[in-house]
């Protein structure tokens, strides 16, 4: 620090060298004799590099105190602010959820995506969030994080991939990653698409996640979406619960459609072409319930965790097999095993 016979100049402070923000240079050089002034922009500037958060309060209590200057001091410390809160959302935001603070976490990412519309990464996380936060009971974010990953899903699918997440990319390089020096990271980047395995991992998850935030409103789109969800190579094609959830959608939509309309028009009278061609659009339906809750035992294995699931599942699924097969339960323990061995059977 250096004293002058009018006061200390501040441009000392960074040994008289410009700061930038993109392509605009800042030179630091007022003079100033305000003690305080002093203290908190030295504050600010000795920990910038290496204390960010020590450097953003003193920024703050400086544009508090003196942010009536309208000066090049305050216009920089005011961007900076602005770029160091955006950054710290996008840090905090992966907590956030990790933490189940969901309400504090769709409202961290709706200020990111405010200043971001298309951020990617931003949008997975959330669109999953609404997974989690509704498989904990908490409902109240299925339409915005049915939003968030229905719009992740036409960038990816239209060959859009994530950034890195926050502290992963130095000097162009991912770490951890397969992208070269200087490149974008590469569409398969595990580094870039964490915490998901990949972009089909990535796109398995959100197709998962909205298929289970529409189970109740809307059961029939949820067929597609489970369906696109276990078609594609992730761990979600393992899980027994996207096959439970596939089988709850097919009762929920086509099913009771079909056997209310059924009952009303056919039941208990002699059987016609119409009332045969209706009893076999059922039956192909139940087809479909038969083998998601077959897949859905098959992938809960033998674990004791899964062993109430795999109880209820087996009921439900002996009902259906008992009506598809005159009363018999013969061979349902041989389907049941060879399940996850045949191809997903597309919806009727």
């Amino acid at each position: 620090m250096r004293f002058a016979g009018r006061g200390v100049a501040l441009a000392a402070l960074l040994g008289l060298s410009a700061l930038t923000f993109g392509s605009q240079a800042v030179v630091l050089a007022q003079e100033t004799d305000d003690p305080a002034k002093i203290e908190m922009y030295n504050r600010f500037y000795n920990n910038v590099k290496t204390n960010k958060p020590v450097a953003y309060q003193a920024a703050r209590d400086y544009l508090q105190k003196y942010q009536k200057d309208k000066d090049q001091y305050t216009d920089y410390l005011q961007k900076w602010v602005v770029a160091y809160e955006r950054d710290e959302r996008k840090q905090n935001l992966p907590g956030l959820i990790n933490q189940k603070n969901f309400s504090e976490a769709f409202a961290t990412g709706a200020k990111i995506l405010a200043d971001e519309p298309n951020n990617l990464r931003v949008q997975i996380d959330l669109g999953y969030a609404g997974y989690l936060a509704a498989s904990a009971k908490n409902e109240q974010f299925n339409t915005t994080a049915l939003d968030y990953a229905r719009k992740a899903i036409q960038a990816i699918e239209s060959g859009k991939a994530p950034s890195p997440p926050p502290g992963a990319e130095t000097g162009g390089v991912v770490t951890g990653g397969t992208s070269r020096p200087g490149n974008p990271p590469d569409i398969q980047d595990p580094t870039a698409w964490a915490p998901f395995k990949g972009k089909n991992d990535t796109l398995a998850y959100l197709h998962y996640a909205v298929g289970f935030l529409t189970l109740k409103s809307e059961p029939n789109q949820a067929i597609d979406s489970l369906l696109k969800a276990a078609q594609l190579e992730s761990d979600i094609k393992k899980t027994p619960s996207t096959y439970y959830f596939l089988a709850v959608a097919y009762e929920a939509g086509p099913y009771k459609t079909l056997s209310g309309d059924y009952q009303a028009k056919f039941a208990n009278k002699p059987e016609t072409p119409e009332s045969k061609a209706a009893l076999e659009k059922l039956n192909v339906v139940m087809d479909r319930i038969i083998d998601a809750y077959a897949r859905a035992i098959a992938a809960a294995g033998t674990d004791p965790k899964t062993q109430q699931n795999r109880t209820d599942w087996t009921a439900k699924l002996l009902t259906y097999y008992k009506f598809r097969h005159e009363g018999s339960d013969a061979g349902m323990n041989e389907f049941i095993a060879a399940a996850l061995q045949k191809p997903l059977p597309p919806k009727p």
